[in-house]
């Protein structure tokens, strides 16, 4: 608080000396005046504009001016002399000095030596058995560098040429000072007195705000904040998201049917259908219309036939298939079924061409809610398809995205998935949790769900999957889902959340 008081008296006292140079010159010129009192530019710019609030004091205008100006080295030249004429000084009259020796003596020994050697003032002797031995040419010397320096900031006083080669030195800048010109205002005066901000009740019953300078109504000022929507935490990640996997050359696939099929969503993927995840109490099912039978025919029996009985290198899984359980409707539980449809159609084209899709959309799961849980979220799935790929391109991959998201720290745990062989779980460090988060799933698509799409049998296809929340928490700092979607939300979080910008390698 001390400190503060002290700021602000020195500024006052600045504002009085700055009123009281107006009254003795009528114009003042706001860089002259910091260079003629040894203040701070700046500090005096601010003074003048805090005079200016005050109402019609005074007059400003705003100048500019582009002048030669001293370097920081400059200046030591003109206190010290310069670099040539040090050397020359150093080196003794009778018997010169050792060129090594004489390097020694200063910072700026070797510009100084090459300038000195230039204008004849000294010479070098490489007779002398100790080395190169330097000795003065000329009896003495004028500092013209020192001399001509001290007129920097005259008009006329150096020539062009002159100055080129100083600045070149670095002994001088060229700058555009750009200053203010203060004359007096209509109710100039030399001591200060702030304006009354407000109109108050004691002022109209006393009379006194008939004598009493108020504060001009400023009009340019800011107004309230108007009430309008924002962009929720999520939206912002997803834009940056997409715009990373556009960048990486991906393609994104149609999401718009939240509604699937369990063959889609589950058959296709060479998924049984004895699994856990197809109960009722992980899966939502449709109850209206109940199921679904716009399925390709060929297709259809291929899938059954690798469930049930096995083929393309695979036994199957040996159980009695049925397709009322395929034709069961349901909110999705994950966008590979998106995929699994976009590979069925990438394999019905004449010829196979690598592709690369990516999907960001809504998912349904009937979990229990807890910190990191929902029962609707959104999936980000990236799929490539190409020839040979293997789990190494899966990792480098994977690596190379998260890296663009700004995620580093990365941790990978082989996994099971029914329809990916091999199959690795993504995990990055939550600094708000202070543990280990699970983050994605990943693997390499089988050959009993590529094969009966008839996509070639040297085509492999690399997939991974990861929630939005999740990566978004980590960016914002959040520690429980239900701070993030739903209806406990702050929404002064939306409102003030920033513009997330993803701190991203290369």
């Amino acid at each position: 608080l001390i400190a503060e008081m002290a700021t602000a008296d020195c500024g006052e006292d600045l504002s009085l000396a700055i009123l009281a140079a107006v009254e003795r010159s009528g114009n003042v010129n706001t860089f002259q005046f910091a260079k003629d009192n040894g203040k701070v530019h700046q500090d005096v710019v601010g003074s003048m504009k805090s005079l200016s609030s005050l109402g019609d004091i005074i007059q400003t205008e705003q100048v500019q001016d582009e002048k030669w100006l001293l370097t920081e080295e400059g200046e030591g030249v003109v206190k010290n002399g310069s670099h040539e004429a040090f050397i020359f000084n150093t080196i003794p009259a009778e018997g010169g000095i050792l060129q090594a020796e004489l390097m020694k003596t200063g910072p700026n020994a070797k510009i100084g030596f090459s300038k000195a050697m230039s204008s004849g003032w000294i010479a070098i002797d490489k007779t002398d058995p100790a080395g190169p031995r330097v000795t003065r040419k000329v009896a003495s010397i004028t500092d013209t560098v020192c001399e001509q320096l001290q007129q920097v900031g005259n008009p006329g006083a150096l020539s062009e040429k002159d100055l080129k080669e100083y600045k070149k030195r670095k002994l001088v800048q060229f700058v555009v000072v750009r200053s203010y010109n203060i004359t007096k205002g209509a109710v100039f005066s030399t001591s200060i007195v702030k304006p009354e901000a407000e109109l108050l009740p004691e002022m109209i019953s006393s009379g006194s705000w008939k004598t009493t300078t108020f504060k001009p109504y400023n009009f340019d000022a800011m107004g309230s904040t108007l009430d309008c929507g924002h962009l929720h935490p999520l939206l912002k990640v997803r834009s940056q998201f997409r715009q990373i996997f556009l960048e990486m050359g991906f393609s994104e696939m149609p999401t718009n049917n939240y509604v699937e099929s369990s063959f889609w969503n589950f058959d296709a993927l060479f998924q049984p259908q004895q699994h856990p995840a197809r109960d009722a109490h992980d899966t939502f099912f449709i109850k209206e219309p109940a199921t679904c039978n716009n399925f390709p025919d060929d297709y259809l029996k291929r899938v059954h036939q690798v469930h049930q009985e096995g083929g393309y290198g695979s036994q199957g899984y040996g159980y009695d298939w049925k397709i009322e359980e395929a034709q069961k409707n349901l909110m999705r539980t994950h966008t590979t079924a998106v995929s699994a449809r976009m590979l069925y159609k990438l394999a019905q084209q004449p010829e196979f061409q690598p592709a690369k899709y990516f999907s960001i959309d809504r998912v349904f799961r009937n979990e229990s809610l807890d910190a990191t849980h929902l029962a609707e979220f959104h999936q980000i799935e990236g799929v490539v398809a190409d020839r040979n790929l293997t789990l190494g391109h899966l990792m480098g991959i994977l690596q190379q995205f998260f890296h663009k998201l700004g995620i580093r720290k990365l941790r990978f745990k082989p996994a099971y998935n029914p329809y990916t062989e091999p199959s690795l779980e993504i995990f990055s460090y939550h600094d708000g949790l202070k543990k280990w988060v699970e983050i994605g799933n990943s693997g390499v698509f089988r050959p009993e769900m590529l094969l009966p799409m008839g996509l070639p049998k040297d085509v492999s296809v690399i997939a991974w999957g990861l929630s939005l929340e999740r990566p978004t928490m980590i960016k914002y700092k959040i520690n429980n889902i239900r701070d993030l979607v739903g209806h406990k939300i702050d929404l002064k979080m939306v409102k003030e959340a920033p513009i997330y910008l993803i701190d991203a390698q290369s």
